[in-house]
C-alpha cells in the first residue's frame, strides 16, 4: 500500500512537473491560431490627435495581414487601451494588457513621458514593447533588452537633422537653436551640438520654459548674434511665440520648425496671426512625403477603406496617422522572421535585424545595440499656405556611446 502511494506521488509529482514544465515553456498571449498584441495611445483627451489615428493605421494594417492569412498560421487578436497620453494612464494600461489580458507583446505609446514612466515595469516584465510614434528617448537610452521605437523619430535625431538641414540645405555657418529647458530639450541638444561641431557651425543655444509667455529675450539674442538660421525644437506654445516676436523684431533669417512642435500648420498660421511671419520659414516632416501626397496615397485609401464613417468626418484622418504603420510593419516582419515556434527572445532578436524602408523618411533600422529606429526628415519651405518640399533626405549622425 506504502509502495502504491508513493508511486502514485511519483507520478502525480511528474504530471505536475509536466504542467509546470508546459506553463514555464509556453508564451502568454500565444495559441495555436492566434497572436495576442497590447495595443495602446490616446484615444480620448486633448492629446488623442497624436495617437487615435495612429492606432486605426495600426489596426488596418493588422487587419490587413489577418485578411491575408495571418502570420505562420496565426492571426493578430489586437488588445486595446486609451492611455489619454497621462503616465498614471499609460502605466496602468500597459501593466493591465501584461497581467490580465496576458499578451504576447506590447505596440503602443504616441507621447514621450508617458512612456518614459512606464520603461522599468516594461524591462522588469521582459514583455517586448515596440512604441507607436513617441520619440521616447528616455525609455530607448541607454538601450533596453526589450524596447524598441523612435519609428517616427527620436528627440536626438530630431536635433541632428535640423542641424543638418541648416547646414547643407542653407549654408549656415552661425547657428541658432532654440530648446525646452527639461529632458526634452536636452535630448534633441545632445544630438544637435556635435553634429553643429563636426559641420564646422557656430552653435548658438538658447533653452526656455515649456510654458514660456514672453520670448523677447531669446528672439533679440538671436538677432544680435546675427545667426545665418534658426532652429526650433519647442512645443507648439512657444514655437508660435517666437514665429510671432521674430516678425515683430524684423528678424529676417531662415526659421526651421521641428516636427514635433506642430500637429496642425493652419491653427499655428491662425495662433501666430499672420502669414507674413512665414515668409522665411521651414518645416520638418518625418514621412517620406507630404501628407496626403500620391507616394502615400495607397495608406490614405486604406484607411477610407478601413473606416469610411471615421474618414467622411472633418479632421479625418489625423495628420499623424500614417505614423502607425511602421510600428506594424516591425510587429508583423519581426514575427514573420521568428517563425512559428515564435518566443519572445527569438521576436527580440528578429527586431534587432530589421532594416527596411516604409513610409518614413528614413529607413527603419535596428540592431543589437541601437533600438530606435528612423534618424532622418525630409523638409518644406512654408510660406503660411502652401508647403514646397526641399529636395534631400536629411540625417542625424547622433550615435549611442555607453558610459
Amino acid at each position: 500500500m506504502l509502495r502504491a502511494v508513493k508511486l502514485l506521488g511519483c507520478l502525480a509529482g511528474t504530471a505536475m512537473l509536466g504542467v509546470v514544465g508546459t506553463a514555464v515553456a509556453a508564451e502568454p498571449g500565444l495559441t495555436d491560431t492566434t497572436i495576442k498584441i497590447g495595443l495602446f495611445g490616446p484615444m480620448s483627451g486633448p492629446s488623442q490627435a497624436y495617437g487615435q489615428d495612429v492606432m486605426n493605421a495600426a489596426k488596418m494594417y493588422y487587419d490587413k495581414i489577418n485578411a491575408e492569412g495571418g502570420i505562420n498560421g496565426r492571426k493578430i487578436e489586437v488588445v486595446e487601451e486609451d492611455d489619454r497620453c497621462s503616465p498614471n494612464d499609460l502605466v496602468a494600461a500597459v501593466k493591465k494588457l501584461v497581467e490580465q489580458d496576458q499578451v504576447f507583446i506590447l505596440n503602443g505609446g504616441s507621447c514621450s513621458a508617458p512612456v518614459v514612466a512606464a520603461k522599468d515595469y516594461v524591462v522588469r516584465s521582459g514583455v517586448p514593447w515596440v512604441m507607436l510614434n513617441a520619440s521616447g528617448d528616455g525609455a530607448l537610452y541607454p538601450p533596453q533588452p526589450n524596447i524598441f521605437g523612435a519609428l517616427s523619430i527620436s528627440q536626438r535625431a530630431v536635433g541632428g537633422s535640423t542641424v543638418e538641414f541648416a547646414s547643407k540645405y542653407l549654408g549656415a555657418k552661425k547657428l541658432g537653436y532654440i530648446n525646452h529647458d527639461d529632458a526634452y530639450g536636452a535630448w534633441n541638444l545632445e544630438a544637435a551640438g556635435p553634429q553643429a561641431k563636426e559641420n564646422g557651425a557656430t552653435f548658438l543655444v538658447e533653452s526656455v520654459d515649456p510654458k514660456i509667455t514672453d520670448v523677447t529675450a531669446p528672439v533679440l539674442k538671436m538677432k544680435a548674434a546675427n545667426v545665418d538660421a534658426l532652429i526650433l525644437t519647442t512645443y507648439a506654445g512657444p514655437a508660435q511665440l517666437i514665429l510671432k516676436k521674430a516678425q515683430e523684431l524684423h528678424f529676417d533669417k531662415p526659421i526651421i520648425v521641428a516636427v514635433n512642435a506642430i500637429a496642425n500648420l493652419k491653427q499655428m498660421v491662425d495662433n501666430v496671426g499672420s502669414k507674413d511671419a512665414f515668409k522665411n520659414v521651414y518645416i520638418q516632416e518625418l514621412l517620406m512625403a507630404k501628407p496626403g501626397s500620391e507616394k502615400l496615397g495607397w495608406v490614405y485609401d486604406m484607411y477610407k477603406k478601413a473606416y469610411p464613417d471615421l474618414a467622411a468626418q472633418p479632421g479625418h484622418p489625423q495628420v499623424y496617422m500614417p505614423y502607425g504603420i511602421p510600428p506594424a510593419e516591425v510587429v508583423v516582419k519581426a514575427l514573420q522572421a521568428a517563425g512559428r515556434d515564435v518566443t519572445r527572445a527569438k521576436f527580440i532578436d528578429a527586431v534587432e535585424h530589421l532594416n527596411f524602408s516604409s513610409v518614413m523618411a528614413g529607413p527603419i533600422v535596428f540592431t543589437h545595440t541601437e533600438h530606435a529606429a528612423q534618424k532622418a526628415s525630409i523638409y518644406f519651405k512654408y510660406d503660411g499656405e502652401n508647403l514646397t518640399e526641399v529636395p534631400g533626405v536629411f540625417a542625424s549622425r547622433w550615435t549611442y556611446k555607453a558610459d
